[in-house]
């Protein structure tokens, strides 16, 4: 029993003495403040002012270009081709000649129509004069009256048949003006499916060649429902404007929206909406894909560099500096708009807050503002390499 209890006094003693130890040489902040240049040290920072200015609502989605007209060319006649008068991909106008088709055989036809038609027109004139001479002869009493109706019957006979073969004339000029394929719209057209010497069909299920209209053109993208209501504002007030950006460029292509599908996807919950873009320099092409940012409307707020704002456990928060000290202020963060960050509360305006340098920043620290660092330039390479 007093083994034991030595034992218990021994460890117990041993305890002790590493917690002395272990305390000993632990450093704790009243000690790390007293250690020579740690509490002086000045954090070198960039420093950028919280902006209170009109900034944009924005609704921001991907979205696909597509074009308001496209035109399939078919041919409506079979035939060969003779000419072709476009090269492959050219932006064409409006009525330019595109195809040229062989239409002898139609031009034959319509010869022989009319010459039916002159047929008929003569035997009309010569029923028309035994008409006329019976007439006089029955009022002599030298001829039966029936001698007259036949003659007449005779013209009317002739008459019809005029107007038939007219009738044909006519659908043989519909069909002969087949044989010139024109553009029915302005646009770019694709490469030629056929050449010259190809016979082509009515029945043939790929066209010959493709014209898709660049300018105006449709970009069709989709918003969250919630979103909604605020569009429909914008829609009403004449607001609802759209820019379409092509990833990889900063170029953008201004436009309108024009309609909002009348039913929500009730899979996805997103609404579709449609804006149409000028276009007239080109920037979007059908099928590209590109990032849309509709506006709704500008708002007074409070700006600051998205650099700015820094994240932890408790929240957003930024540094301000206030007499070459930093000090951190916790915000609340609305939106990002661009390269900046939207302030819904925690600053006020025209405060300095650190932009860069904030990893070795605590609350309190002492800092020396430092101009922006120069944008790196691409390296050149050495003549003759």
């Amino acid at each position: 029993m007093r083994k034991a209890t030595v034992v218990i006094g021994v460890g117990a003693l041993a305890l002790i003495g590493i917690g002395v130890l272990v305390h000993s040489n632990w450093p704790t902040e009243r000690a790390a403040a007293r250690v020579p240049g740690r509490a002086n040290r000045v954090i070198p920072v960039e420093v950028a002012k919280a902006v209170r200015k009109q900034v944009p609502i924005r609704v921001d989605a991907l979205g696909t270009v597509t074009p308001i007209a496209s035109v399939a060319l078919k041919t409506r006649v079979d035939t060969t081709i003779v000419g072709v008068h476009f090269q492959d991909g050219a932006h064409v106008n409006k009525g330019d000649l595109l195809f040229t088709l062989d239409c002898r055989a139609i031009d034959a036809q319509i010869a022989q129509t009319q010459g039916a038609i002159a047929r008929d027109q003569a035997q009309y004139e010569g029923a028309m004069r035994d008409f006329r001479r019976y007439t006089d002869l029955v009022a002599k009493g030298a001829t039966p009256i029936v001698n007259r109706d036949n003659a007449k019957t005779q013209a009317d006979v002739f008459t019809a048949a005029t107007k038939a073969d007219q009738g044909l004339l006519q659908n043989l000029q519909v069909q002969r003006s087949y044989c010139t394929i024109t553009a029915p719209i302005a646009g770019h057209i694709s490469m030629a499916n056929v050449k010259v010497g190809n016979f082509v069909r009515q029945a043939d299920t790929s066209p010959m060649a493709t014209i898709i209209q660049i300018s105006p053109v449709y970009v069709s993208f989709t918003v969250p429902q919630k979103e909604l209501p605020e569009i429909r504002q914008a829609l009403a007030a004449k607001s609802a404007g759209v820019d379409a950006i092509v990833p990889g460029t900063k170029q953008r292509a201004e436009g309108q929206v024009s309609m909002i599908e009348n039913t929500v996807d009730a899979a996805t919950g997103m609404a579709t909406l449609r804006a149409v873009m000028p276009n007239k320099d080109e920037l979007l092409w059908p099928g590209t894909l590109v990032t849309t940012e509709m506006t709704l409307r500008t708002e007074q707020a409070v700006v600051v560099p998205s650099t700015a704002v820094q994240v932890s456990q408790t929240g957003s928060f930024v540094f301000v500096v206030d007499k070459n000290a930093a000090k951190i202020q916790h915000v609340s963060v609305a939106r990002q708009v661009g390269s900046e960050s939207v302030i819904a509360s925690g600053l006020k305006g025209g405060e300095t807050v650190v932009v860069e340098g904030q990893l070795l920043l605590s609350n309190g620290t002492r800092v020396s503002v430092r101009p922006p660092r120069p944008a790196s330039k691409p390296a050149t390479k050495p003549a003759g390499s």
